[in-house]
């Protein structure tokens, strides 16, 4: 089978390389010519950890391709998967405007019966929007079926997510749909869910809702063992080895980020407002990361005193390692509210940048780690990026004005860098 999958952002060019690997033929369709132009030439617009090798690898082998002719790209390929981003509008609810430029363009062009598959997130009930979107384009009517495939990727590890998944879902209406879609992954050894669409669509939400109510919980209660004297730590490994809790995402740090949670459990609370259901716990979940930041802050405060002309530096930018993303970056945020406090702040992140609002007179990039820190009257980190342990925090605590150190993923053994001679704070340490 021929496959289109359309938009090459994040999804979108994982999604086109498996299908590669697998063994697929693969056309990947963008509207951006500077984007695909990069990936002809093998280079990503994006950081991520071996998807770069895998371009080359099926550039060599010519399973994919990338173009810009939406209309040959749709009437070559009878399976088309929906890869386009749904950014939040004002009010917390997807912009569904891409998917359904891409539903419209599919109908304008189709020549044959297609198979659409949606692999962006989207609120429950796209499908149908779907549907009616390429219908009320078509020129000519042909038969089609749109199905809904979620997917399920962690940023820095997409990859390994995409080739060898926890489940695949697939929401269809159709028993020929489902079999088209099971025959794509017939190779991969994990469960396959055929379900409606609505469920499907619905999965998506819940599971990232249930992943950020994980990481808020025990932000709530790394503050609470501030205050007890109790290491958090601690107390997330005695809980994580209940296999009905599990380990995974009881980290406690200064809150997520990303594309997706934040987006996503702001789509679901607008749906369930729209609907006229309270979800009180999705509430609380939002306000505890909006705030966990600025509980370390306080803390810093607490140390330091009045932040103004006072040095900052920050280590990590991206809201993850093994990532470039900033978007919602507890580290932007950070900077933002330091330069309300009107300090300056030396950053620092091995694959971020700043973003152009930010690279101002009162904040500077570091060309490495102990640059940032020189001078500084307190080191923040705010990403959990490996190279971090291998610093020579010895000659670190030299350059700063102050050794004060305030641990936001803590990272950092504390009795280590407290014999050092820093004053060290992680989240919820005691």
């Amino acid at each position: 089978m021929n496959i289109l999958v359309v938009g090459t952002g994040y999804v979108g060019t994982t999604t086109a390389l498996v299908f590669a690997e697998i063994g697929w033929n693969v056309t990947g369709l963008d509207v951006d010519p500077q984007r695909i132009n990069l990936l002809r030439q093998g280079k990503l617009h994006f950081y991520e950890p071996g998807l770069e090798d895998l371009l080359k690898k099926h550039l060599g082998t010519k399973r994919i391709r990338f173009t810009t002719d939406k209309k040959k790209a749709i009437n070559d390929n009878d399976i088309i998967f929906i890869c386009v981003g749904t950014p939040s509008l004002p009010d917390g609810s997807a912009d569904l405007r891409y998917v359904k430029q891409v539903a419209e363009d599919i109908g304008r062009h189709m020549n044959s019966d297609k198979l659409i598959i949606n692999k962006s997130t989207v609120p429950i009930g796209t499908q149908e929007l779907t549907t009616a979107w390429i219908r009320d384009a078509q020129p000519v009517h042909y038969s089609f079926e749109v199905a809904s495939n979620p997917e399920f990727l962690r940023e820095g590890k997409a990859l390994m997510d995409a080739m060898q998944p926890d489940r695949i879902i697939i929401g269809t209406n159709s028993e020929i749909a489902a079999k088209r879609i099971g025959k794509l992954y017939e190779s991969m050894q994990c469960p396959i869910i055929v379900t409606t669409p609505r469920t499907a669509e619905f999965t998506k939400y819940a599971a990232n809702a249930y992943l950020a109510t994980k990481i808020s919980f025990i932000n709530e209660l790394a503050r609470l063992s501030d205050r007890l004297g109790v290491n958090v730590k601690e107390v997330a490994y005695g809980i994580g080895l209940d296999n009905r809790i599990g380990t995974s995402f009881l980290q406690a740090g200064i809150g997520y980020g990303g594309s997706c949670f934040p987006k996503d459990v702001a789509a679901l609370l607008n749906m369930a407002n729209h609907n006229d259901v309270e979800l009180e716990l999705l509430n609380r979940v939002v306000h505890v990361n909006q705030t966990q930041h600025l509980y370390m802050l306080q803390k810093v405060r607490e140390r330091v005193g009045n932040l103004a002309g006072k040095k900052i530096a920050l280590l990590g930018l991206a809201f993850k390692p093994d990532t470039d993303d900033i978007r919602e970056a507890p580290a932007i945020r950070m900077i933002q509210q330091l330069r309300n406090d009107k300090a300056y702040v030396q950053v620092y992140d091995p694959i971020a940048t700043l973003p152009p609002e930010l690279m101002d007179e009162g904040v500077k990039f570091g060309s490495n780690p102990e640059e940032a820190m020189e001078g500084a009257e307190a080191a923040i980190i705010c990403t959990e990026w490996p190279m971090f342990l291998n610093i020579d925090w010895v000659q670190v605590k030299d350059s700063m004005n102050a050794p004060n150190l305030f641990d936001g993923r803590n990272l950092l053994n504390a009795d280590q860098m407290k014999s050092i001679g820093f004053y060290y704070q992680g989240i919820g340490y005691g």
